[in-house]
């Protein structure tokens, strides 16, 4: 949808949005190329490091045989279809065929245990799911909670086991013709389920459109992509909103390849042996991937590296991460933001954008953001509020599933025109958008509101911390305290003396008030399945009187 400037402000005027009346995402991601003859759409690599490739034409077949099993078990329009499946080839057809059908996708992630998944697939009220021998056992434990689901089918199964039924056997036994369900751009597409703050998670609801609504801001954060020879990757899983709309379906909506392999756990060694060995010119990696790719020795002495670009999303990157991008990768990493419910609305494109550290960019063109306070009114520069978006952008969610109030409580202003994001932020005098924190991550000390961002942002920058994480912990006198659990680099180790350096580092780095005046020690921390850290575990482990150390 961009047309290449080279200035964003001329980029940003120019821009204007495209959406057909009726769309339908698996058409445009998979038929449209498969009947123009294109070629390769995924590069499947196994754990064994096997690569089977996927041309458009077999994601057509696959998902038109998978689109007649789903109508022949009596599903229709608009009924769900959860898919509950790693990055591989069957979770790209499972998606396209219940697009194609006029269904509704869930993606859900396979890490999740058994009342995470009762509760989203009880939830939305999937009447199928498509997931793998992995995951079955955790279905079983649930399926008497899920009246609804009438139809499971499961890869790598060589024979159907009686509740179940086995997704190849399925397939091969059904037609590879299937004439796709004509569905208007605002016809309902996919739920994605947030990880949410506080109670049960919520099920955005999201339009076909929403595939348009996402294209400028990957083309942006990817320097103008597609580019010739473009190939992309990555760790994401294809579950959460990041790797399924900012990287799979954009990527074959342009008829780009897209590399597929998962990590049983995160290997940084092996994603820069996985970018290098296949080719993979462009990647979305999450800061967390990033800072554990960043501990690995001289890669480039060691991985033939010919990236063309490089975003990240989800955490606030630094001057420290930003510099190791450019010196290992050779390339200035775009941070972009977005959220489940209006994704990629903010981004940076260095060639055309300077970057500056600690920002995420300026909005993406066809979409307007602004700081607003509590009433939904605009604030002057400089000043912290609700980062918003206006309502009527075609990335936007349609609403919360079956949550008309939990929809309503997301808008603000004069005829509720500004979306809040949740998310605190402030633009400074250039334009620039800086994200602050959650509203429940922001720490309130002696009068001070601290981000947790910026301060771990300081401490990733110490030579003894790998990890860090920054919650805020009651405090008699400040009301909160700022507390640091780090995660230590390998050969550090944990003392007293260790301790005070550290918040000494912080002091002189970044601000006396600012400083961690307790900093725990720890192995790990706890994360989502796309890497995020989970202040909130953190802040009720300390609640709950779990180790913490005060200096």
């Amino acid at each position: 949808m961009l047309e290449r400037a080279d200035d964003y402000q001329d980029l940003y005027r120019r821009f204007r949005w495209r959406i057909p009346a009726r769309y339908n995402i698996g058409v445009d991601v998979c038929d449209r190329h498969a009947d123009a003859g294109r070629g390769t759409a995924l590069i499947h690599v196994g754990a064994d490091g096997a690569v089977t490739e996927h041309s458009f034409g077999d994601l057509k077949r696959a998902s038109n045989r998978l689109a007649n099993v789903l109508a022949a078990a009596g599903l229709g329009r608009g009924d769900r279809v959860g898919i509950l499946l790693p990055q591989r080839p069957e979770t790209a057809i499972a998606h396209i065929a219940a697009h194609k059908a006029g269904m509704v996708s869930v993606p859900l992630f396979t890490l999740f245990g058994e009342d995470a998944l009762a509760y989203r697939l009880g939830d939305c009220g999937a009447a199928a799911l498509v997931t793998d021998r992995d995951s079955l056992p955790k279905i079983e434990a649930i399926r008497d909670r899920l009246p609804g689901l009438r139809l499971v089918l499961v890869t790598d199964a060589a024979a159907d086991g009686g509740w179940w039924r086995a997704l190849d056997r399925a397939l091969a036994a059904a037609s590879d013709g299937f004439a796709p369900v004509d569905t208007a751009a605002d016809d309902p597409a996919v739920i994605i389920y947030t990880s949410g703050t506080t109670g049960q998670p919520k099920g955005a609801l999201h339009a076909h459109r929403v595939l348009l609504g996402h294209l400028p801001g990957v083309e942006l954060s990817n320097e103008f992509f597609p580019a010739p020879g473009d190939r992309f990757w990555t760790p994401a899983d294809w579950a959460w909103i990041g790797g399924l709309f900012d990287v799979l379906l954009p990527s074959l909506h342009h008829g780009v390849p897209v590399v597929a392999r998962r990590f049983a756990k995160f290997d940084p060694d092996a994603a820069f042996d996985l970018i290098a060995r296949h080719g993979v010119r462009n990647a979305f990696l999450p800061p967390t991937a990033l800072k554990l790719m960043r501990q690995v020795p001289d890669p480039r002495a060691r991985h033939a590296l010919a990236m063309r670009s490089l975003c990240s999303g989800g955490e606030t990157l630094g001057a420290e991460l930003l510099d190791w991008g450019r010196s290992v990768f050779g390339l200035t990493v775009n941070e972009f933001y977005g959220q489940t419910e209006c994704n990629l609305i903010v981004g940076n494109c260095s060639s055309i954008l300077p970057v500056i550290p600690g920002s995420m960019g300026k909005p993406t063109p066809g979409h307007e953001v602004a700081i607003v306070d509590a009433a939904g009114t605009p604030v002057t520069d400089g000043t912290t509020g609700s980062i918003a978006v206006r309502r009527g952008d075609p990335v936007m969610f349609l609403g919360y599933w079956n949550n008309p109030e939990a929809t309503a409580a997301k808008f603000a202003g004069p005829d509720q025109e500004w979306m809040l994001t949740g998310d605190l932020g402030r633009r400074d005098g250039d334009g620039y958008l800086h994200y602050v924190g959650r509203d429940d991550d922001v720490i309130t000390s002696a009068g001070y509101r601290i981000g947790p961002g910026e301060i771990e942002d300081c401490l990733a920058a110490h030579p003894a911390v790998a990890l860090a994480a920054v919650i805020g912990v009651p405090d008699p006198l400040r009301t909160e305290a700022v507390k640091a659990c780090i995660v230590l680099a390998e050969g550090s180790v944990p003392s007293d003396a260790l301790k005070a350096e550290i918040q000494d580092h912080v002091k002189r780095r970044l601000a006396a008030h600012e400083y961690p005046r307790i900093v725990e020690f720890v192995d790990d921390l706890p994360m989502t399945a796309t890497g995020k850290i989970m202040r909130r575990v953190l802040r009720e482990r300390h609640a709950a009187g779990t180790r913490g150390d005060q200096p």
